[in-house]
């Protein structure tokens, strides 16, 4: 189910910058708790939503040293999804909802994250439910189009 997931969240960011999806170097392992936490969103049975978070100033992207200053206390926020199907009921809120608990549970004080100004729906729903808009960090901080967000747990 996550992996499907994350290939249609791949091929929607495919749709939206011109074939290209997103490059940031991950490893799955990076969201193994407690340093991370990968959900998958269930309505009705079906999957129709993903997201997860890893501890900032991990191993696999050299790149996230900057910006926010990477701790063992702040969480980004990566692969954040949901179906066409689901939009609007609510699943995006519960999905970042449980993740900004569960980062909360073990310690995480601040959750991060980058976007790009293609996706006009994320950069409102951030907004929306409390996100400020925060210097650019990451794989994409140099991008024009890169939109980042952070929130205080």
């Amino acid at each position: 189910m996550a992996r499907a997931l994350v290939q249609a969240a791949v091929a929607d960011l495919a749709s939206r910058y011109s074939g290209a999806g997103d490059d940031t170097p991950l490893d799955a392992l990076e969201f193994d708790p407690p340093e991370g936490c990968f959900l998958v969103a269930l309505l009705d049975g079906e999957p129709v939503g993903c997201g997860g978070w890893r501890v900032l100033g991990g191993a696999s992207d050299p790149e996230r040293s900057d910006g926010p200053e990477p701790g063992k206390d702040i969480a980004e926020i990566k692969r954040m999804y949901t179906a066409p199907s689901a939009r609007g009921r609510g699943v995006a809120t519960a999905l970042l909802q449980a993740l900004e608990d569960s980062a909360r549970v073990v310690g995480m004080r601040r959750m991060v994250l980058e976007t790009g100004g293609r996706n006009p729906e994320a950069i409102a729903f951030y907004g929306k439910v409390g996100y400020d808009r925060i210097e650019n960090y990451g794989y994409y901080k140099d991008e024009p189009d890169c939109v980042s967000f952070g929130r205080d747990l």
